[in-house]
This record gives structure tokens, sequence and C-alpha cells, in this order.
């Protein structure tokens, strides 16, 4: 995928805490709950569900966000189409980070057993 510097700009400045919301009310509207969200993102941040709720309050950017964040090294495995792009194509690394996130909270929401969300082999 090939972004302009304004789409990941965008990407950049996005306050997680704006986000998280919506992450939450999609899962649990499918039947799921916080704490899966929190091991989806745990997963993949390495941040522990306190530590997302200190990013929240703080209203650190996802570039402050993904900086900190241990990124696990299964992510490479995170592969599929989100808002209509591949997410393995997205050449900016910050915005691909934010994809894979948004791709996991996609599939907890679609009901995928979490052993295959957390791609466990």
């Amino acid at each position: 995928m090939s972004s302009t510097a304004h789409h990941d700009e965008r990407f950049a400045k996005m306050a997680f805490a704006s986000v998280y919301p919506h992450y939450l009310a999609k899962v649990q509207k499918k039947g799921r709950t916080e704490a899966e969200l929190h091991q989806v993102i745990q997963w993949l941040t390495g941040f522990d569900a306190s530590e997302v709720q200190q990013s929240i309050a703080a209203e650190v950017t996802f570039e402050q966000f993904f900086h900190r964040a241990t990124l696990n090294p299964n992510a490479r495995l995170i592969t599929g189409t989100i808002c209509g792009h591949r997410v393995e194509e997205i050449e900016n690394p910050l915005t691909q980070q934010v994809r894979y996130l948004d791709k996991l909270v996609d599939e907890l929401a679609k009901g995928r057993k979490m052993d295959k969300i957390l791609r466990v082999e």
C-alpha cells in the first residue's frame, strides 16, 4: 500500500484514547469482553491492562503508543485486508502497526478463536 504523508501523519497524531472506546464497543457488541480486547492488545504491544489505561489517561498518540511498545515478533504473521488495504503491504511502519491492531480487533469482533488471533502455532 502506498500511502500519502498526510495519511501517515494522521495516524501518528491520532490519540489512542480517541480510538480505544470504538475498539471496545465493537468487540462488546459482538459478545466479546474487555479482558479479551486487552489480551489482544497485550499480545501485539506488550502492554498490560494497566499500561493501556495509563496510555488512555495520558492521551498518548498512536506514534507515542507504538514507540513505547514492544511489538510481538509474530505480528508479521498478521495478514489480510483492513479498510481495503492489505496490512502486509503497508509501507509506513507506524501505519502498519495501527492497522495490525485494527485487524486483530476485527478478528476478535468476528468471533475468531483467540489462539488463531494470537497466531499460536
